[in-house]
């Protein structure tokens, strides 16, 4: 704004208002319109108490207490303790840090290595396309759970194996969808005038195709961690998964075998636990996908 004094005109900056709190809650709910919140929720639960695990925990998730061995649901162990006194209730808290770690990190691993790969043989096209895909389809071919065993008891049971493992087989679900992306988005006239213009492919990758490509990416990792976790609990059922006595749902699930009809709290609490979690992922991704893709939001 101007305003003209009696010798020369003042410039006054005049700061647009704030948003008010009606305003923000507005633009938080239409964010949010047909989000399941119940998913959101019990994410933000877990997320919150797998980086908090240190403050949240009650007890010592590893500590033995033969004092209380096989207590039930009380105020004092709100899920109950197992068969060497430890509370089910750190333990399960604790099992969130290491099933989202591994979540997470394994599917950074697949989603990088499986997008390199993709991007490369939608791009350079040729005899290198038809390497690639046929050697996805080799590994598509594998029996995935079985591999990931295999490989596991060759290296060794640890959190790192475990990371490497799951996110090293889980690459080709990557590959096979981004590369029909690339595919698609070569044949578009703003990537054709980009090589008209001399633009390099890594160029084209940089300014064009990978900023296209970010919400099928997301979606298809929101997606993979679900599975992810459910791989790691299943090693760690194994015995083949992160090491005893670190506290992982698998490995939880697999000491209350003997236990079931004498303590049901041992094997129920990290079961629903990790049903919930799965689920609540699953849900999660599935109305990100409708959030992100206009033609099935508009159904």
């Amino acid at each position: 704004m101007i305003r003209s004094g009696a010798d020369s005109p003042t410039l006054v900056l005049q700061q647009s208002p704030r948003p008010g709190v009606m305003v923000v809650l507005w633009r938080v709910c239409s964010v949010l319109r047909g989000a399941p919140l119940f998913s959101l929720a019990f994410l933000t639960l877990a997320i919150g108490g797998a980086v908090l695990a240190p403050r949240v925990a009650p007890y010592d998730p590893i500590q033995n207490n033969p004092l209380a061995t096989l207590s039930p649901p009380s105020w004092q162990y709100l899920m109950g303790t197992d068969h060497l006194g430890r509370d089910i209730l750190s333990r399960v808290i604790y099992g969130a840090r290491i099933s989202l770690t591994v979540g997470f990190l394994a599917v950074f691993v697949s989603g990088v290595a499986g997008t390199v790969i993709a991007m490369v043989s939608g791009v350079v096209k040729g005899w290198v396309d038809t390497v690639l895909m046929r050697l996805t389809d080799a590994f598509l071919s594998l029996p995935y759970l079985m591999v990931a065993v295999t490989v596991v008891s060759l290296l060794g049971p640890s959190l790192v194996n475990v990371i490497l493992v799951i996110g090293l087989l889980r690459w080709m679900t990557y590959a096979r969808t981004i590369r029909g992306e690339v595919l698609r988005l070569t044949e578009t006239d703003f990537v054709r005038l980009a090589h008209v213009a001399g633009t390099t492919r890594v160029g084209i990758i940089q300014r064009h195709i990978l900023p296209n490509i970010v919400n099928t990416l997301l979606v298809l990792s929101t997606l993979d961690v679900a599975s992810a976790v459910i791989t790691e609990a299943s090693l760690s059922f194994l015995g083949l998964g992160v090491p005893r006595p670190l506290p992982s749902w698998g490995t939880m699930l697999s000491e209350s075998q003997t236990y079931v009809f004498t303590a049901w709290w041992m094997p129920v609490f990290p079961g629903v636990t990790i049903t919930l979690l799965v689920m609540s992922i699953n849900f999660t991704g599935d109305w990100l996908r409708d959030r992100l893709d206009p033609t099935r939001r508009q159904l």
